[in-house]
């Protein structure tokens, strides 16, 4: 059987990107005319980092499963590693550890129904469960609405989930819906990067990479860059086919759910005071009206009784 990991083109290409990244003189090294690169030599990269050359120059050839993490952090220091970068080396020597292995497929996990009432209840919010190839696995009323486009997409899979990815790359309708979408694509691609580096024996998560590399050459270009993230926050602007142009706060949060799957809680929020606030505001409305036409004739009647009750119910003296 072959020994060797399944990760070592990432390993490779990954350290070698970020080395021809850095110039010497932002490594505090000597320059000369005579240099046939930008970046940094692998022999400046070891000097940099206190190891021989020849044993950088096999790290850099994908060997680099029994390297220690004190070793890997002083190959991190060297390049200039942000925090994501520095977890995603770890990620790779971690996985590379496990070398037998053969791909498989994970499981989906399933979301708690405490998870879906805790998006319900964010009324104001567009919330949704992404898992790390970037599925939408759950989702509440407002989060629909507000991604309409993707929801209503051709690329969503046989049980109408969407998929941010398929739909950034695949749709031409997410150039107009992602009104930076150049940021949108990097920023996706970063994602599932992270995520191979995470889980380099999922079948599906490499087939998926596979499908976006063949159907896109945008996808390509960003997967070439070799950029990680492992969480994203910011700003994001829509141009959303029913109440126009928005300009929303996303933060993304670690949802703990089973195992060592990957799955984020991602908000979408206006700043009080704006248009974008009162188009939120729109969309959340016929949200929740469509979220009621759309429940079962038996809740509404219970709930409807439960609201009687209420009123007729007397109140003790001290209530308030």
């Amino acid at each position: 059987m072959d020994s060797r990991p399944v990760n070592r083109d990432e390993i490779r290409d990954f350290l070698a990107s970020r080395r021809a990244r850095i110039t010497p003189a932002q490594a505090g090294l000597p320059t000369s005319a005579r240099r046939r690169v930008a970046g940094l030599r692998r022999e400046e990269v070891a000097s940099l980092a206190g190891v021989s050359t020849e044993w950088y120059t096999r790290l850099e050839k994908g060997h680099i499963g029994g390297v220690s993490d004190d070793v890997l952090d002083a190959v991190a220091r060297a390049l200039r590693l942000d925090d994501d970068e520095r977890t995603y080396l770890f990620d790779l020597a971690r996985s590379s550890r496990h070398r037998s292995r053969t791909p498989s497929r994970r499981r989906d996990v399933q979301v708690p129904p405490g998870v879906q009432w805790l998006l319900d209840s964010m009324t104001m919010s567009s919330a949704f469960v992404r898992n790390g190839r970037t599925d939408i696995v759950a989702g509440n009323p407002l989060a629909r609405a507000l991604l309409a486009p993707m929801f209503d997409s051709a690329t969503i899979d046989k049980r109408g989930r969407p998929n941010i990815a398929r739909y950034i790359f695949l749709d031409p309708g997410a150039h107009h819906f992602f009104v930076d979408w150049n940021a949108a694509g990097s920023a996706t691609a970063a994602l599932l990067r992270a995520e191979v580096g995470r889980e380099p024996h999922d079948r599906a998560l490499r087939e998926f990479v596979g499908e976006l590399s063949t159907l896109s050459p945008e996808f390509c270009s960003q997967w070439a860059a070799h950029d990680v993230l492992i969480r994203h926050d910011g700003t994001k602007r829509l141009q959303h086919p029913d109440v126009g142009h928005l300009e929303l706060t996303f933060q993304s949060l670690d949802l703990p759910m089973s195992g060592r799957a990957v799955h984020d809680l991602i908000t979408y929020t206006a700043e009080p005071g704006t248009a974008s606030e009162d188009r939120l505001k729109l969309l959340a409305s016929v949200a929740a009206t469509r979220s009621r036409e759309a429940q079962p004739a038996h809740l509404m009647v219970d709930r409807l009784g439960l609201r009687r009750r209420e009123r007729r119910r007397p109140q003790s003296p001290g209530a308030w």
